[in-house]
């Protein structure tokens, strides 16, 4: 239970001591079999209810309020478009409490490390810590593209139904050229992994070397919050960042664009049996 009285640091208590009391390690090196053989696992058992309630307010609150609109394609994965409205990190640092700190948490980034089976240090390029996207309009996609670190860890706020979109697609264990990507001869070489999501979902990606999507919406709203880390291989390689860059640059003044396209729904985390978690459970997706 969160004590209200102890603001974030609270928040940060609750999500640690769930993590050193209420997930086995068990748990932790069967999701890292997953992870290390498919690029992606969910990881819904990290957080429990509370936390992900906070999570999910706070994150209701800033895109309502700082939402910006994004629509571009980016030759560096092929001409792959990007649909969306976000919320950058700078405002999400500036204005935001608990998702910082949750990027901060030690512990977090500790049971992270055992999944991935190595360490899971803070992403050293600040825009790609901690972003906020939602998909509200029809055709609305991140489309195929790898990220320039190894990990992103995504908080599942608001997702349609499977039959309009908004699941992930992966492709595990490709590599990124960003003068020449390629794109089809990986979708041949390599299975496309779809993968369903709901509300209260968290999924833990290898971000770098797994080819991956949002399928676009047709419906609905998917709104989450990707978390952004690094290897240590990634301190020493040279990195440049042109899509990140482009994506998240200062927009052009359409930040009020999002409006009443869609009405938030009430979040409500969901089993895997596709029934409403009850207040005093955890998500085990």
């Amino acid at each position: 239970m969160i004590d209200e009285s102890g603001g974030v640091d609270s928040v940060v208590d609750v999500l640690e001591r769930h993590l050193v009391h209420e997930v086995p390690p068990l748990r932790l090196h069967r999701a890292r079999r997953e992870f290390l053989a498919q690029g992606f696992v969910k990881t819904g058992f990290l957080a429990p209810y509370d936390v992900k309630k906070l999570v999910a307010e706070e994150t209701e609150s800033l895109i309502s309020r700082h939402a910006v609109r994004r629509d571009g394609e980016f030759t560096e994965t092929g001409g792959t478009p990007r649909h969306m409205h976000n919320v950058r990190r700078a405002e999400i640092a500036e204005h935001g409490r608990i998702l910082p700190r949750m990027y901060s948490s030690t512990g977090l980034r500790e049971a992270l490390g055992v999944i991935a089976g190595e360490d899971v240090l803070a992403c050293p390029y600040a825009p790609e810590q901690f972003v906020i996207t939602e998909l509200t309009r029809s055709g609305d996609t991140h489309g195929w593209h790898w990220d320039d670190y190894s990990f992103a860890l995504v908080w599942v706020i608001d997702c349609p139904p499977l039959e309009r979109g908004g699941f992930v697609q992966c492709v595990p264990r490709t590599e990124w050229n960003k003068e020449n990507p390629q794109l089809h001869r990986h979708f041949v070489s390599r299975p496309i992994h779809s993968v369903e999501l709901r509300p209260g979902d968290l999924y833990f990606l290898r971000s770098d070397t797994t080819l991956h999507r949002v399928y676009p919406v047709t419906g609905g709203r998917r709104l989450i919050v990707n978390m952004g880390y690094a290897a240590r291989r990634d301190l020493a390689k040279p990195l440049s960042h042109e899509t990140m860059d482009a994506l998240w640059a200062d927009p052009a003044g359409d930040t009020a664009s999002r409006g009443t396209e869609q009405e938030s729904s009430q979040w409500r985390p969901m089993s895997c049996d596709g029934t409403s978690e009850s207040p005093n459970s955890s998500s085990t997706t």
